[in-house]
C-alpha cells in the first residue's frame, strides 16, 4: 500500500476518489478541499462538508510535459521521461488537472473523451512509496457497458 503524496486530497483503494468540500452556506464545491473560507466571492462561509467527487469525467484540455518541471517536482526516473497532462471536467462542474496514467499519452485522448481516476505510485522516499491520482482513458466498451 502506498501513502498519498498529498494527504487529504484523494482516497486510495479499489475505487479511489478525489476529495472535495462543499460550503454549508452556499453549496460551492471546491477541490482541493477548502478548510478556511469559501472560494465563492459572494459567500462568507467558513464551514464545509467533505465528500468524494465523481471518479469519471471528460477531457477538457490536454498537453504533454516534454521538459522536466522545476522543483518541487520529483522525477519518477532518471533520465526524465515526458508525460501527458489532462484537465478533466467532472460532473460537479470542476476542472481538475492531473497526469495521464502510466502507458497513456496525448495520442490516447481528445477533448471530450472519457477518463477515470486511478492512483499510481509516483516516487519513493524514506517513508516508502508515494501515490498520486492520475487520469486513465476509458475504452469505448467500458463507456457502453455503463448503463447495463
Amino acid at each position: 500500500m502506498t501513502t498519498p503524496a498529498i494527504e487529504g486530497w484523494f482516497t486510495t483503494g479499489h475505487e479511489p476518489a478525489l476529495l472535495g468540500s462543499t460550503c454549508t452556506e452556499c453549496g460551492n464545491i471546491a477541490f482541493p478541499p477548502e478548510r478556511d473560507f469559501c472560494r465563492n466571492p459572494a459567500c462568507a462561509g467558513e464551514t464545509f462538508e467533505l465528500s468524494e467527487l465523481s471518479r469519471r469525467g471528460t477531457v477538457w484540455s490536454y498537453t504533454d510535459a516534454q521538459y522536466q518541471p522545476p522543483s518541487p517536482y520529483i522525477p519518477a526516473s532518471e533520465p526524465y521521461v515526458p508525460f501527458a497532462l489532462a484537465a478533466v471536467e467532472l460532473p460537479e462542474g470542476l476542472v481538475v488537472l492531473g497526469q495521464l496514467a502510466s502507458g497513456f499519452g496525448v495520442a490516447d485522448v481528445r477533448v471530450g473523451s472519457p477518463v477515470e481516476l486511478v492512483v499510481e505510485t509516483v516516487y519513493s522516499d524514506e517513508v516508502g512509496e508515494r501515490s498520486m491520482w492520475k487520469w486513465r482513458p476509458v475504452v469505448e466498451a467500458e463507456v457502453e457497458g455503463e448503463g447495463a
